[in-house]
């Protein structure tokens, strides 16, 4: 399907259904945002560990979001040359194929009902890591694969009618590609390899589910989306924007690697919020990892291969900086932590490990427990600010160390996004550890911008991804400023205060 249209006619619509809100965003053809609706959803939490979302309620949000935002530029369905949506991955709902009503919560990616069958999982031969070799991926609560085959166990009439094919089951991109396209009237039922790629069900290789996770987990295969490329023509939406194409599914952090135009191997991204995640592209080979890392798809465009990424998840990185303001009160609001650390020349001598739920990749060390080391009667809370920024950045090399090793691939520059990337004193430090260029691109949606990106290619709208690189403009960039020998001696001390943190909760 080609649409070669005048710069000035059509928009991408992109549906960003997130984690806490859904936004709905527009971009005309040279790449920029044009209108923005957004809208929070209610947060469940019925029992410790569990979280839940009304997947009604977001579907509802979705209804109205796109028509808001369509009327702040007095677009018609007719002027939407394409839909792309994004969603948090890992978030699990079952609904009625017949009247379309969610038979229950949505599953959310962070809540953990799942430990204990991820821990009878663990206990045979292999470990957390004995599918890796298949799906890519350890036993954890994080993926949906687990999630899936506990509300399978839990709820023997669930059960029952998904054998019968009268339940169906799906990631958030799968919800609302169904409901988009019709619902209980011909909805498609598909689900990106991004998406497919974070259930464990999936094998890495032949991009379908695998007959042996899907006994593992107890999931009837009737019940579960027909995997697809994450650009390629889904089908034109019959509710809300009726007749637009809709061209296109990513999970979030790999809409980010695209929004950043990451086509090639060696390229990554970092996304900086409470956590971060950092994504490596490396190309159409498979990538496994022998350094705590997760390998997963990056994307697919229709009629090609699949192209692979390695990613690295850090606990926390914009949560240290809310919790010296909450907890500590070192700040009153979290730009203030720059200024602080912009009081002393460097850190004292002292490092921040914040290992407030165990650490994640590369070491995940569930037991790890934060750290601030390196005290003296010198250091003031300008050095604590400072410690907690580099934290950040000391992290993050880690991860790029760890993706380095794993993909024979150098890091030249790393692109970057999220909430943090305004403080520029972590971005200055973030380059000096990594002795690398940081870039920050003007959009700073990348998210959104890669879901529409991947929508828009589907379509013609862009012609290529070489369309798409141009279209990418740089806001700021970071060069390395600090010796070779204190950035060593620097990195000698983080490993060795990491390792401290270690073995602190004994069962």
């Amino acid at each position: 399907m080609s649409d070669h249209r005048p710069e000035h006619q059509g928009y991408v619509v992109a549906v960003d259904q997130g984690t806490t809100s859904t936004r709905c965003i527009l971009f005309d053809h040279a790449g920029r945002l044009v209108a923005v609706a957004q809208r929070e959803h209610r947060q469940h939490y019925p029992r410790p560990g569990w979280v839940e979302h009304d997947a009604a309620e977001i579907w509802r949000n979705v209804a109205r979001l796109v028509p808001q935002a369509m009327a702040q530029v007095e677009a018609t369905p007719a002027d939407v040359v394409a839909v792309g949506i994004t969603n948090q991955r890992e978030t699990v709902v079952a609904w009625d194929r017949r009247t379309g009503d969610p038979v229950g919560p949505a599953v959310v990616w962070q809540d953990t009902r799942t430990a204990d069958l991820v821990e009878e999982l663990s206990d045979a031969a292999g470990g957390a890591d004995r599918f890796t070799d298949v799906c890519g991926l350890p036993l954890t609560t994080y993926f949906s694969g687990p999630r899936l085959g506990w509300m399978l166990r839990a709820d023997a009439g669930l059960r029952r009618r998904a054998e019968a094919g009268e339940v169906l089951f799906g990631t958030m991109d799968s919800w609302l590609v169904w409901n988009l396209t019709g619902g209980p009237d011909g909805g498609r039922h598909v689900t990106d390899v991004t998406n497919a790629s974070r259930t464990m069900l999936m094998d890495l290789t032949t991009l379908d589910y695998s007959p042996q996770m899907l006994e593992v987990f107890g999931v009837p295969r009737r019940c579960l989306p027909r995997i697809v490329p994450s650009s390629q023509v889904y089908g034109r939406a019959r509710a809300v924007v009726p007749g637009a194409v809709i061209g296109a599914a990513l999970g979030d952090q790999q809409a980010a690697l695209f929004g950043q135009t990451c086509f090639s191997p060696g390229d990554a991204k970092c996304t900086y919020g409470t956590g971060s995640f950092l994504l490596m592209n490396t190309g159409a080979e498979i990538t496994r990892s022998s350094h705590g890392l997760l390998t997963t798809v990056a994307h697919q465009v229709a009629g090609e291969p699949p192209v692979y990424a390695l990613e690295g998840s850090i606990a926390v990185t914009g949560a240290l900086v809310q919790w010296l303001r909450d907890n500590l009160g070192l700040i009153s609001t979290a730009p203030e932590v720059e200024t602080l650390a912009r009081t002393v020349p460097d850190n004292g001598g002292c490092y921040f490990v914040p290992a407030f739920s165990g650490l994640f990749a590369p070491h995940w060390r569930a037991e790890a427990r934060g750290l601030l080391i390196g005290l003296t009667g010198y250091v003031t809370k300008g050095h604590i600010a400072r410690a907690a920024l580099e934290s950040t950045a000391w992290q993050t090399r880690e991860v790029v160390e760890a993706m380095d090793a794993d993909s024979g691939l150098r890091l030249s520059s790393l692109r970057v996004d999220g909430g943090m990337t305004s403080n520029n004193l972590l971005m200055q430090t973030v380059a000096d550890v990594l002795d690398a260029p940081v870039v920050r691109p003007m959009v700073s949606e990348t998210v959104s911008l890669g879901a529409a990106y991947s929508a828009g290619l589907a379509v013609g709208f862009w012609p290529d991804r070489e369309a798409l690189r141009r279209r990418w403009h740089r806001a700021g960039q970071w060069t390395p400023a600090m010796g070779p020998e204190s950035r060593d001696r620097g990195w000698e001390d983080w490993q060795e205060a990491v390792r401290r943190t270690f073995g602190w909760i004994r069962h």
